[in-house]
């Protein structure tokens, strides 16, 4: 229950007075309808339906006497009014207090899922590498949304209390030894049955276990639908679906079957308590039909509230692995927090003088792994010049790329940028300074205006349009139906390979950084394509920093420098004619083995 306190601590800190204000509302609203159910005191009494004998007190004595000075009439219609008033009295304030109650509840949630966003926003890359995207995607949508529920579920048990509590105490008024009988009875049938709040508890793990495969199930084969179409998947894969929302089913089948039974249980204890009371009240105290009528009231008004207790804790038991799971997560957000919100706001970009520089590198994504990925690299990636990387797959090309945007965190060694370690104090303004295009480019759901507006939303239509020229992307752009404001469909779908990379390299040029990294960006390209971009690239030459991971070394003759990578150590380094010429070096084979395959 340490998650259920933990959040109920933030829910104080958010709401502030506004959780007393609802706490003072259960109160009035029991008290409310306690008033409501004592009036049957004086009510039976003026109306002399049957004779009463109640528990003899001071308050009793006194409201009875004031009814009893007053002509029957008068006092009825006195007491008919006042239970009027009190209805529509508590029917106010528990309208006030369930608004109230929705607010704090909301209001909570949304700070639930935008910290949790923020946080997940903040982390560094290594935290994305550790996660599969889709757990992150179900902790934000599904387990948010079990969270939101379970912080209503939280305030209705404290409501549960409350009004337990004013009832029990407006019960004694008419019975002290029969109030306390059912509640005490009722307490110890709560703490036998709490089994069952642990199993609740089991369930709702085995729900988040289903939730994410379940997600992570859909997004693999929406993702992969065009593998799964064109190599007759979809029986597997239909399945599969088939298997996991049989188990779902079942969850949700064990979840009614085990809150059914509890249900069933108070029930049968509630049927039992009753015959007993009724038994021992005629047989052993002799009471008339005013003991029934009590055995009736007082159990009306506590038993369903014992219960209501009972199943509030076991639902709350049924969300505590969400609280717990979204609590686990913030956690490692923060462990993994690479910046912090202030560091966001009016990010300058960084001016870079000299360049950067790898010095005694070494990296491994995990600490446990014997080899490294990454070996002592000692590279320097001067200022307004081209640097290729090249090398095998599996070489550690895109590895060192990530290093030098900052991405990951060296081993050993430092990245430098003008001499200055790049750490999390400087890499905001960094990447501010740099345009990155992916090998596997992304595009947002949009128009194709607004993804390059993305970037710089100052940017002029002469911008976009000299970019786009820059990238080769002009000519089918102006020929789409409504050309920079034709929407381009999920990740861009409703473009070629080849197309989606140009807009990419067109949406990184628009920024006009100093450092422009291409990951492979031309092999999504024809031929001719491929010419123009080598011939942008040509015109950028001394006015930015370009670093270019390539597989097609043709690409690259006109590079400053080569950097040969294999199985994370450099192995060669210099101009690319330098490289060819050594007959037994890697890139003279790389370079051979492409001859041959376009020959």
């Amino acid at each position: 229950m340490k998650e259920a306190m933990h959040f109920l601590k933030l829910i104080h800190s958010f709401s502030g007075k506004i959780l007393y204000i609802n706490l003072f509302a259960m109160i009035i609203i029991s008290l409310f309808e306690g008033v409501g159910i004592y009036l049957l005191l004086p009510l039976i009494n003026v109306t002399k339906i049957i004779d009463i004998k109640i528990h003899d007190s001071y308050l009793n004595r006194k409201i009875l006497f004031i009814f009893d000075s007053i002509p029957q009439t008068i006092a009825l219609t006195i007491i008919l009014t006042i239970f009027v008033f009190v209805i529509i009295s508590q029917s106010f304030f528990q309208r006030n207090q369930t608004i109230l109650n929705t607010k704090i509840q909301q209001g909570f949630a949304r700070k639930i899922r935008e910290e949790t966003h923020k946080l997940i926003l903040l982390a560094n890359w290594g935290f994305f590498l550790k996660n599969r995207k889709s757990d992150l995607i179900n902790s934000m949508i599904m387990e948010t949304g079990r969270v939101s529920g379970g912080v209503n579920l939280l305030l209705n048990f404290l409501s549960s209390i409350v009004f337990t509590l004013i009832q029990i105490g407006i019960a004694c008024i008419f019975s002290v030894k029969m109030t306390i009988f059912v509640t005490t009875f009722g307490l110890v049938l709560v703490f036998f049955l709490r089994k069952f709040i642990k199993q609740n508890n089991k369930l709702g793990k085995d729900n988040i276990e289903l939730s994410q495969t379940y997600m992570a199930g859909i997004s693999e084969h929406i993702n992969g639908i065009k593998d799964i179409k064109s190599n007759n998947l979809e029986e597997k894969h239909i399945s599969w679906f088939k298997r996991l929302n049989e188990k779902m089913e079942e969850n949700v089948i064990r979840t009614a079957d085990l809150k059914t039974r509890t249900t069933f249980i108070y029930k049968v204890v509630s049927a039992c308590l009753i015959g007993i009371f009724v038994f021992l009240s005629i047989k052993l105290f002799k009471g008339q039909s005013a003991s029934l009528v009590l055995i009736l009231v007082i159990f009306s008004r506590i038993w369903p509230r014992i219960t209501g207790i009972q199943s509030n804790l076991e639902q709350i038991g049924s969300v505590l692995p969400s609280f717990k799971n979204l609590l686990n997560l913030q956690k490692e957000c923060l462990e993994y927090r690479e910046i912090n919100e202030k560091m966001i706001h009016d990010v300058k970009p960084m001016e870079i003088n000299k360049g950067l520089e790898c010095k005694n590198v070494y990296f491994k994504y995990n600490i446990v792994e014997k080899e490294y990925a990454l070996s002592n690299v000692n590279l320097q990636f001067p200022v307004n010049r081209m640097t290729a990387i090249v090398g095998p797959s599996g070489a550690g090309k895109s590895t060192l790329i990530d290093l030098l945007m900052g991405l990951n965190q060296p081993g050993r060694g430092e990245v430098l940028i003008d001499g200055a370690p790049l750490n999390n104090e400087i890499v905001l303004s960094f990447r501010n300074s740099l345009s990155y295009v992916p090998q596997d480019p992304f595009l947002f759901n949009t128009t194709i205006r607004g993804n390059l507006l993305l970037i710089d939303q100052k940017a002029s239509e002469e911008q976009i349009w000299e970019a786009l020229r820059f990238a080769a992307a002009e000519d089918f752009v102006k020929k789409l139906p409504s050309g920079l404001d034709t929407l381009i469909g999920d990740r861009g779908i409703k473009l070629s390979g080849g197309e989606r990379q140009r807009l990419v390299l067109a949406r990184a040029i628009l920024r006009k950084p100093s450092i422009l990294i291409l990951d492979e960006a031309t092999s999504a390209l024809d031929t001719e394509n491929e010419s123009k971009i080598q011939e942008a690239l040509e015109r950028l030459k001394g006015t930015m920093t370009i670093i270019v991971i390539a597989h097609r070394l043709s690409t690259i003759r006109n590079a400053d420098q080569v950097v040969v990578l294999n199985q994370g150590e450099v192995i060669q380094q210099g101009q690319f004619n330098q490289l060819a010429k050594e007959k037994r070096g890697m890139f003279s084979l790389l370079l051979k083995k492409q001859l041959e395959v376009s020959g």
